[in-house]
């Protein structure tokens, strides 16, 4: 007998139809309105994109039957895995299909760098059917190669030319979409005829604004961790007996820990921005655990759960501080990258930093310092994702406790156990939402490039009514562009979207968090994400979200 290779969950979501806009389901016609200009630093960012900037916003609306003209499409996926990629591009095949039969969709493999070294595979009707509705990035690969020079550009060019491609797709964050804009651009500037247009994609849920109203996959990813969560705090309202640390992918912003928290309610959540805002050092967020965990043991309750973002310690501003300092000072430093050993790595890098940087250097547990100068990411930075702050937390917890009992303040038994929940949330079975949400983003990136658009991102919006009434369009990538200091230089890109403390969501997390903390009886137990059922089960975006649009 053969094995078989698909659960019987795969099976059903194979023939799940995604919902999407009205304006989608017929024929089309495109509304042009007004024009834009760059969030920030406008006269720079015109001047280095005169070709893409200034554009106007667009949207669809049902029309009268016209003929499109045929386009090929090569399609990209860039960066970190998120939920609802593969939909992204079904959308797309479908889209392109629908418009012009003849249109044909390429794939390019392992990410923009299969662009640029000529590895591709045409994606057909059969291909494509085997991935939809399916978590991962396996269709084509991604990879995280960035497009930054003319001589990658023209290579891609090349490769256009031979297989009579007329647009680039490329799915991914703000970087990649930066790298999006800076193509769109070069490639009008060099009259290549490619049009380029991305689609805005990350776990993270940075990269959205009022015209974006929430990246793919952030929806699925928190629910999957926010099941974990709640099945966590179950085991620890049972066993009684562990504080549980779970540090939180989301490379900047607290967007995942603050939509866990809501969904889940934790004893804990430290949420990055409020703590910038705050001035705050490591000694006083670790004060602020040991009262929550002291108060918790005078009333019996020597257990509960802590969550924290994955890009905290950027936002500690003595950290902060430390970190563009060694961001500056490691981006392409060869003598530092010629040490051998962890000591003189350390007594380099103390004797370069500045006195009070130095200072916080020393004072760090050495396997955290260690890792603050590791292998950077591709843009020169820090990689927090390396940095095991819940294990920082529970050492500088566990020493102030000790301290207290030692002066008969905690009379309470500390015993914990870290978590980092990350890489089982990017590739799950996209949620219904999600599902649907990037269907009808693939599906206007064809309208887009059919309708001649370059240099813009696919937008989506009115998400929280249902998909019939969503609001399709575009958005000009460089309305999302500021000026920033990345590798050292200043550079421009899409600007980040961190947690606004004045906003809804948060708003209710500050309301609610005394409560959660002090309570044994607060906990949510999510359980897993739901993908058939009545609606308000299944079909629900975010409650980050929803608050926004209340």
């Amino acid at each position: 007998m053969k094995p078989t290779t698909k659960s019987p969950l795969q099976l059903a979501r194979a023939s799940y139809q995604p919902k999407m806009p009205a304006a989608l389901q017929g024929n089309i016609v495109l509304k042009t309105g007004e024009k834009t200009q760059s969030v920030a630093d406008q006269k720079s960012i015109e001047m280095l994109f005169p070709n893409t900037y200034g554009m106007p916003l667009v949207s669809f609306e049902k029309g009268e039957a016209r003929t499109y003209p045929i386009v090929n499409v090569g399609v990209i996926l860039s960066g970190g895995q998120a939920p609802g990629g593969h939909n992204v591009i079904s959308g797309l095949f479908d889209g392109l299909k629908k418009l012009n039969p003849a249109n044909k969709l390429y794939g390019f493999l392992g990410g923009p760098s299969g662009l640029v070294d000529h590895q591709y595979t045409e994606l057909t009707q059969k291909i494509v059917d085997e991935y939809r509705n399916t978590g991962g990035f396996d269709i084509i690969g991604s990879g995280r190669t960035k497009l930054e020079t003319e001589e990658q550009y023209e290579k891609g060019a090349v490769i256009c030319k031979q297989l009579g491609i007329n647009a680039i797709v490329i799915i991914g964050g703000d970087d990649s979409n930066t790298n999006a804009c800076v193509l769109a651009e070069y490639y009008a500037e060099k009259k290549h005829n490619i049009q380029v247009i991305g689609c805005p994609k990350t776990i993270d849920g940075d990269l959205k604004n009022e015209m974006i109203e929430t990246s793919f996959g952030f929806d699925t990813a928190c629910k999957v961790y926010s099941e974990l969560i709640g099945n966590i705090q179950r085991d620890a309202n049972s066993a009684k007996k562990y504080w549980h640390f779970i540090r939180l992918m989301g490379r900047s912003a607290s967007h995942i820990a603050l939509e866990c928290a809501i969904l889940s309610q934790p004893n804990i959540c430290l949420i990055s921005e409020e703590i910038e805002a705050k001035n705050m050092t490591l000694k006083d967020i670790v004060d602020e655990i040991v009262k929550v965990i002291v108060y918790r043991a005078d009333h019996g309750l020597n257990f509960g759960t802590v969550l924290i973002p994955e890009g905290l310690i950027e936002f500690i501003p003595a950290m902060k501080k430390l970190i563009s300092e060694l961001n500056d000072l490691l981006s392409a430093n060869n003598d530092f990258n010629a040490l051998e050993t962890d000591d003189e790595k350390r007594q380099y890098v103390k004797g370069l930093l500045s006195p009070e940087s130095s200072q916080m250097y020393r004072d760090l547990p050495k396997g955290i310092a260690r890792q603050l100068t590791l292998d950077r990411d591709p843009h020169g930075n820090v990689q927090v994702s390396l940095i095991e702050t819940e294990k920082l937390l529970i050492e500088m917890t566990a020493k102030q406790l000790a301290k207290l009992k030692a002066e008969g303040l905690y009379k309470g038994k500390f015993s914990s156990l870290s978590h980092f929940f990350g890489y089982e949330g990017r590739c799950a079975i996209p949620s219904n939402f999600d599902a649907d949400y990037t269907y009808s983003l693939g599906y206007t990136a064809a309208v887009l490039i059919s309708e001649g658009k370059t240099g813009y991102m696919s937008s989506v919006r009115n998400l929280t009514a249902p998909a019939a009434e969503w609001i399709a369009g575009g958005v000009p990538i460089t309305m999302m562009m500021n000026m920033e200091k990345r590798n050292g230089k200043i550079k421009p890109v899409i600007q980040k979207a961190l947690v606004q403390l004045d906003g809804k969501p948060f708003k209710y997390f500050a309301e609610h968090r005394s409560y959660w903390a002090d309570d044994k009886f607060s906990y949510i137990y999510p359980g897993p994400i739901q993908y058939f059922g009545p609606t308000e089960v299944c079909d629900q975006p975010s409650k980050t979200l929803q608050l926004e649009k209340e």
